[in-house]
């Protein structure tokens, strides 16, 4: 089992920058990809940012914008977001994949919300 904790949500001002945390524990060893979703209110889920093997990956919406990184020492995976706009408020997900049985943990989310 692997257990994910997020942190550093708020409410920020349009063009704000604000730095999310997930610590991960339990089985981490096991964790291959690591990724940060997000979901608005009436909206899917959808994919931000992923991290592999030191490839980062992003949604066409956040790129030039948001940057993930993860400390392998730490056992965490960051999710720095610059340029803030309103349609980035959302609930923030952390998600790690397991590399051989490819189940999928989840974080319990960190509200995000950009004021106009």
């Amino acid at each position: 089992q692997v257990q994910l904790v997020e942190s550093g949500g708020g409410l920020v001002q349009a063009g704000g920058s604000l730095r999310l945390s997930c610590a991960a524990s339990g089985v981490i060893f096991s964790i291959n990809t690591m990724a940060w979703y997000r979901q608005a209110p009436g909206k899917q889920r959808e994919l931000v940012a992923a991290i592999s093997g030191g490839r980062a990956n992003y949604a066409d919406s956040v790129k030039g914008r948001f940057t993930i990184s993860r400390d392998t020492a730490k056992n965490t995976v960051f999710l720095q977001m610059n340029s803030l706009k309103p349609e980035d408020t959302a609930v923030y997900y952390c998600n790690a994949v397991h590399q051989f049985t490819l189940a999928a943990y989840w974080g319990q989310g960190t509200q995000v919300t950009v004021s106009s």
